[in-house]
C-alpha cells in the first residue's frame, strides 16, 4: 500500500512538471510569435539559430520580444516564491505581496524616488529603483507584522494589509498630483503592471537579484518544511527561529521589490500560483513546491502577458489586469474553501 501511494505521489510529481514544461515552451514559442508583428516560424528559426533573416523581425524579437519573455519568466518566478514564503510565514493561504500591501508599498517608495529623481536627472539607475522598492516593502511588511502580533484572526490581518495598501496608494496618488507631466506619464504607465520596455541590461539586474535570492529559498527548504510542522517541531529540529523569521521576511520582499521595481506591481500572482501548485502535487513539501513554484509563476505570467499582448493588438493591457481576472477567482475559491472547512 505504502509503495502504490509513493507510486502515484511520483507519478503527480511528474505530470505536473512535464505539463509545467511543456506550457512553459509552448508560451515561450507563442509569446516570440504573436504580437503586433506577427513573424512566421521560418523567420523565426532563421533569426533564433543563424541570426538572419528580416532586420525588422530581427530587431522585433532580439530587442523587445525576448527580453521581455526573459522578464516575465524570471519575475514570475520571483512573485510566485514571494507568495509562497509569506504563506509560509503567516500560515495563512490567502497571504500574498499584493494582497498584504507590500507591492502597494514599494510601489510608493519606488514612485516617490522616481519624481524626486526624474525632476533633476533624466534616468534612474536599477539599483536605486530596486533599493526603494525593497526600502517600501520592508516598511509596509514592518507594519503588516506589527499587527499581526494584536490580531489573532486571518481574515482581520488580510484587511490590514489590504488597509495598508490603500494608503499606500493614496500617497503615491498625492505624489503623483505634484509631479511634472512627464514624470506621470512615466509613472501611470509603470503603475499598471507590464513587462514592456525591457532591455537585456534589466534581465541581467533582474536576474543577479532573483536567481541568488530563489537558491537561497531552495536551500532553506529543509527548515521552511520545519516551520510548516510548527514553531515548537522547527525549534526542537535546531531551527533558529529568531533568524529563521527574518530571512523568511528579508527574501520575499526582497523577490517581491525586484518584481514591483521592474514591472511595477502585478497583482494575485503571489497567491494564486502556490496555492495552484500546492494543489496539483497534493503536497506542500518546499523541497518539491520551490521550483515547481518558480516555473508556475513563470508560465502564469508568461500567459497573462501573451493575453495582454494579443487580445486587443495593437493596444495592450495590463498584466496585472490580466493575472486579477485568472487570479481572483482562484483567491475567492481558496477563501470559501477555508471557511467550509
Amino acid at each position: 500500500m505504502e509503495i502504490k501511494n509513493k507510486s502515484t505521489r511520483y507519478l503527480r510529481y511528474f505530470i505536473t512538471l512535464t505539463t509545467l514544461i511543456a506550457l512553459f515552451v509552448i508560451l515561450i514559442l507563442l509569446n516570440i510569435k504573436l504580437g503586433s508583428v506577427d513573424v512566421s516560424v521560418k523567420d523565426i528559426i532563421k533569426i533564433l539559430f543563424n541570426r538572419g533573416g528580416n532586420a525588422t523581425d530581427y530587431s522585433i524579437i532580439w530587442k523587445v520580444r525576448l527580453p521581455r519573455i526573459a522578464s516575465g519568466i524570471i519575475l514570475g518566478g520571483a512573485l510566485a516564491l514571494s507568495g509562497f514564503l509569506l504563506q509560509t510565514f503567516f500560515n495563512n493561504p490567502i497571504a500574498g505581496p499584493y494582497v498584504l500591501g507590500i507591492s502597494s508599498g514599494s510601489k510608493m517608495m519606488v514612485a516617490i524616488v522616481m519624481i524626486t529623481i526624474l525632476s533633476k536627472y533624466h534616468a534612474v539607475s536599477s539599483g536605486v529603483l530596486i533599493t526603494a522598492a525593497f526600502a517600501g516593502a520592508m516598511l509596509s511588511m514592518g507594519f503588516v507584522l506589527i499587527i499581526s502580533r494584536r490580531v489573532q484572526k486571518a481574515s482581520m490581518l488580510i484587511v490590514c494589509g489590504v488597509m495598508i495598501g490603500y494608503i499606500c496608494s493614496a500617497v503615491t496618488d498625492i505624489m503623483i498630483t505634484f509631479a511634472d507631466d512627464a514624470n506621470i506619464v512615466n509613472l501611470h504607465n509603470w503603475s499598471l503592471g507590464s513587462f514592456s520596455g525591457t532591455s537585456w541590461r534589466d534581465v541581467s539586474v533582474m536576474a543577479a537579484v532573483v536567481i541568488p535570492a530563489s537558491i537561497a529559498v531552495f536551500l532553506m527548504s529543509k527548515p521552511i518544511g520545519a516551520y510548516q510542522l510548527g514553531e515548537s517541531y522547527a525549534k526542537n529540529m535546531g531551527v533558529n527561529i529568531k533568524l529563521f523569521r527574518v530571512m523568511l521576511v528579508l527574501l520575499s520582499s526582497f523577490l517581491c521589490a525586484c518584481v514591483t521595481a521592474f514591472a511595477g506591481p502585478i497583482s494575485f500572482v503571489g497567491i494564486a500560483v502556490p496555492h495552484l501548485v500546492k494543489s496539483f502535487l497534493k503536497t506542500s513539501r518546499p523541497l518539491i513546491v520551490t521550483p515547481i513554484c518558480f516555473m508556475g509563476g513563470s508560465v502564469f505570467c508568461l500567459g497573462c502577458d501573451l493575453i495582454a499582448r494579443t487580445l486587443f493588438a495593437p493596444v495592450e493591457l495590463s498584466v496585472s489586469s490580466v493575472s486579477s481576472v485568472f487570479g481572483v477567482p482562484i483567491v475567492i475559491y481558496v477563501m470559501l474553501r477555508k471557511r467550509v472547512q
